[in-house]
């Protein structure tokens, strides 16, 4: 009998703990839980696209929400985890094709983009880093261009 008394206090104790476990991750995903109830998507509260696709059209946009974090807000670039190169005063820049090339198909640590931007929106970016961060490429890239190069 006393060895019955023990297993039903050990269940009971066990279920307890389940119980107090079970209510604990309830508590720990009800933030997540009422969030995506809402209308709003995560990403739009951050500034960025929601969804697998940009939705930003200009280049200033883009290079912000989608470059800045590697290329840094001066196009200095950074290193430490990885080495993400100075797009500032970059020779590499005047060949508009390398561009359009690292934007829509990655390098390196870099990924591609090519599903993410639309012919326009990688025209736009290009052009602004090719003339921002003392960058001087006048000859603007078009969406038709970006189109020939994805053929």
């Amino acid at each position: 009998m006393s060895g019955e008394r023990s297993s039903i206090a050990h269940v009971r104790a066990c279920s307890g703990a389940a119980i107090g476990l079970t209510f604990s991750i309830a508590l720990s995903l009800s933030p997540f839980a009422a969030h995506t109830q809402s209308s709003q998507p995560f990403a739009s509260e951050s500034g960025l696209s929601a969804g697998s696709k940009f939705a930003e059209k200009s280049g200033e946009e883009l290079f912000a929400n989608v470059c800045r974090g590697c290329h840094m807000s001066d196009g200095s670039g950074a290193s430490g985890a990885g080495a993400y190169p100075s797009l500032a005063e970059n020779s590499n820049l005047l060949a508009s094709g390398y561009a359009i090339a690292i934007v829509v198909n990655g390098y390196r640590a870099m990924p591609p983009f090519g599903t993410m931007m639309n012919d326009d929106q990688v025209a736009a970016v290009v052009n602004y880093v090719r003339t921002h961060f003392g960058n001087r490429y006048a000859e603007m890239i078009t969406a038709e261009d970006v189109r020939s190069f994805r053929r």
